[in-house]
C-alpha cells in the first residue's frame, strides 16, 4: 500500500469537515474503507461525507442494521454507509444485505471492511483513524484543549482511480 496523507484532527467537528472535504473528491463507484477502534470517529466522518454528498437521512451508526442507504437529494451519488464489524463471511453476507442501490451508481463507506470487503473495488480509499493519547505525538497550543479528541488520520488511495487524486489537499 503507499504512503497516505496524514491529518491530525482535534475535534469531532474537525472529522465532519474532513468527511466533507473528503465528499468533494468522491464518485459513483468509489469505496471507502474506515478503519479505528470503537469511538475513533468513524461515523463522524461518515456523517461529513454524507452532508458533502448531500444526502438524506442523518447518518448514524448502522451497526445493528448493517447497512444503511441514504438517497441523494441531488443529482449525485447515494451514499450507502456499512458497518461490517458483525459480518464474519465479508463479501458473501454484504451480497446478502439486498441492497436496494447498485453499488457501482453509489458511494460506499464502510466501518471495520478492512479484511472483508476489499473484493468490491480494485480501486478504494482506505482512512486509518487512530487516537493520539499516549502517543509521543506533541500536541501544541493551537490544537484543542481536550487532547482526547485529537486523531490521526491517514488517507491511502489504492489503484489506478487514486494514482492521481491530490489527497494532500485534504489536509487544508
Amino acid at each position: 500500500m503507499d504512503v497516505g496523507t496524514r491529518i491530525t484532527v482535534t475535534s469531532p467537528d474537525q472529522m465532519r469537515d474532513l468527511g466533507r472535504r473528503l465528499a468533494k473528491l468522491l464518485r459513483p463507484g468509489d469505496l471507502v474503507l474506515l478503519t479505528g477502534e470503537l469511538g475513533a470517529g468513524k461515523t463522524t466522518l461518515t456523517r461529513g461525507l454524507g452532508e458533502g454528498l448531500g444526502v438524506r437521512g442523518a447518518v448514524t451508526s448502522p451497526t445493528f442494521v448493517i447497512a444503511r442507504v441514504h438517497p441523494s437529494l441531488g443529482d449525485g451519488p447515494p451514499l450507502v454507509h456499512v458497518d461490517a464489524y458483525r459480518l464474519n463471511g465479508g463479501l458473501d453476507e454484504m451480497e446478502d444485505l439486498d441492497l436496494d442501490v447498485s453499488l457501482p451508481d453509489s458511494v460506499v463507506a464502510v466501518e471495520w471492511g478492512e479484511g472483508k470487503v476489499e473484493g468490491l473495488a480494485e480501486d478504494r480509499l482506505h482512512v486509518v483513524i487512530q487516537r493520539t493519547v499516549g502517543s509521543d505525538m506533541a500536541v501544541t497550543d493551537t490544537m484543542a484543549a481536550d487532547v482526547d479528541d485529537v486523531r490521526d488520520v491517514v488517507v491511502t488511495g489504492v489503484g489506478t482511480r487514486w494514482a492521481a487524486e491530490d489527497l494532500a489537499s485534504l489536509a487544508g
